[in-house]
């Protein structure tokens, strides 16, 4: 989700009502289409043939389209709670759900950004065996230098966001319509056939859908972002035309890239390939030249996007603390009106949990499981406190016609997330748990700054001693190797 600096208010304001339908549009897809898509072939053909993988993202899709509602309708209802997805927590359910959420969507940015690294060094692996598969020591060393010499340059005030956002669609929107058109011509029907049900996957439906769930909200990660540009359309009716165009276009090429190479190779194969798979689907359709074509888009596309989201993860750290949800120190700017404060922190921990990538059996699926897991319990309580307001009847006084469809969009994107969370299983809530724990250390600090008690209801010692014991168990189980990364 994109997060706007305080100091942004007078550029924005101006840019209010400039923003043409299409370009409205481009931001969404721009924010939507990451990393994630290129590693689809493989991650699918792992867990389910090409039923399977309709009925994930037809789940997918509806859900997901129903949170992004929800946030549409929040920003429309709630203009003043405008500090980002943790605000809507903080309102409906108090102040440490609002900074369990606000930790939980930073962190999962920064380990979103970690997954950024290991798909780099995935795909140079594949020319440079030295890389391995993005977790060997001298891809953790690389991945090292570009984490500092992004951070370097960020705090000079690189933040030229828009050119940024045009270069790095392009680069990612391109090599994927080259591949589907290509693997559209090499269309095999009994291949497509063969697969149709996972081929030799013993496992059920259910449990093959389930196996995709994790993967589905990854890539829709962004979605959430769509509300925040009503501030720059020419018309306050430009957003929803845009959301959902947006939408409709980026669930197509996933559907497109995860189906497609079923047509072309066995799934056991598919599910072989080294990240970025499709970049090796290509290869296997039409020669070397696809592997390197798709990998040098990925390149372009993913170092874009990393310095995109190092601001974003910057800016919701920022954010938080500028409503003391957060110490006051992560509020400080630089001289280049750089959250620099809130930068450090965020690329340490990205620093860190790449260091921990050496340890995993495939660092690129933890990264993007976990990122999932721990980015759904902000969205959870988002969708949670949509229903709570269409419940009361609040905002409704003016278009109170309205209500009633919000409450079932609310209420199918709060069964759609906790769903999710349930479809991910418990190794990754308990992972979630151990990162959560600690972070319960900022908000300690937060409220002794300003003199507060620590917990003020009962709900908040219980969620405080729910997330403890699950940190417990999921830590020792760690130790013990009944889970393992």
């Amino acid at each position: 989700m994109t997060t706007q600096a305080p100091g942004d208010a007078t550029s924005a304001a101006s840019a209010t009502r400039k923003l043409s339908l299409f370009a409205l549009t481009m931001m969404v897809v721009g924010g939507m289409v990451g990393a994630g898509i290129f590693s689809l072939p493989r991650t699918f053909a792992n867990a389910t043939g090409p039923i399977g993988a309709i009925i994930a993202w037809l789940i997918a899709g509806t859900g997901m389209y129903m949170l992004a509602r929800v946030f549409q309708s929040l920003a429309e209802r709630k203009p003043n709670l405008d500090a980002g997805v943790f605000a809507y927590a903080k309102a409906g359910f108090g102040d440490y759900p609002g900074f369990l959420s606000a930790f939980g969507y930073w962190l999962g940015s920064c380990i979103g950004n970690v997954s950024y690294w290991v798909l780099i060094k995935s795909t140079l692996g594949a020319f440079f065996p030295v890389f391995g598969d993005g977790n060997t020591v001298v891809a953790i060393a690389v991945a090292s230098l570009g984490i500092w010499l992004f951070h370097f340059m960020i705090l000079r005030g690189t933040q030229q966001a828009a050119i940024i956002n045009s270069v790095v669609t392009v680069a990612k929107i391109v090599p994927i319509l080259t591949f589907i058109v290509l693997l559209i011509a090499a269309f095999r029907l009994d291949m497509f056939s063969y697969n149709l049900f996972g081929g030799d996957l013993t496992n059920g439906i259910f449990d093959q859908v389930r196996a995709t769930m994790l993967v589905t909200v990854f890539v829709f990660l962004g979605i959430e972002g769509a509300s925040v540009y009503s501030r720059f359309a020419r018309t306050r009716a430009d957003v929803g035309r845009a959301t959902i165009l947006g939408f409709v276009i980026v669930t197509s090429l996933m559907v497109l890239v995860t189906l497609l190479p079923y047509a072309a190779m066995q799934r056991p194969e598919i599910a072989g390939l080294r990240q970025p798979s499709m970049a090796q689907v290509l290869e296997a359709v039409v020669g070397p030249w696809g592997a390197v074509f798709v990998s040098v888009g990925l390149l372009v596309s993913v170092l874009g996007a990393y310095l995109a989201w190092s601001l974003i993860c910057a800016e919701v750290l920022f954010a938080a603390a500028r409503t003391r949800d957060m110490p006051a120190l992560f509020a400080r700017e630089n001289a280049n009106k750089v959250p620099a404060a809130a930068l450090w922190a965020t690329n340490i921990v990205v620093q860190l949990i790449v260091v921990t990538t050496y340890w995993s059996r495939d660092a690129f699926s933890l990264m993007l499981n976990l990122t999932s897991s721990i980015s759904l319990i902000p969205f959870v309580l988002v969708a949670a406190y949509s229903l709570q307001l269409c419940r009361r009847g609040e905002t409704y006084d003016v278009r109170p016609e309205e209500r009633r469809r919000d409450l079932i969009i609310a209420a199918v994107a709060t069964l759609y997330t906790i769903f999710m969370l349930y479809a991910g299983g418990l190794k990754y809530i308990l992972l979630a748990a151990v990162l959560y724990a600690p972070g319960s250390i900022l908000y300690v600090w937060a409220r002794r700054e300003q003199g507060k008690p620590i917990f003020v209801r009962t709900w908040d010692w219980l969620i405080f001693g729910l997330t403890i014991a699950g940190a417990a168990v999921g830590i020792h189980w760690l130790v013990t190797g009944y889970i393992t990364i």
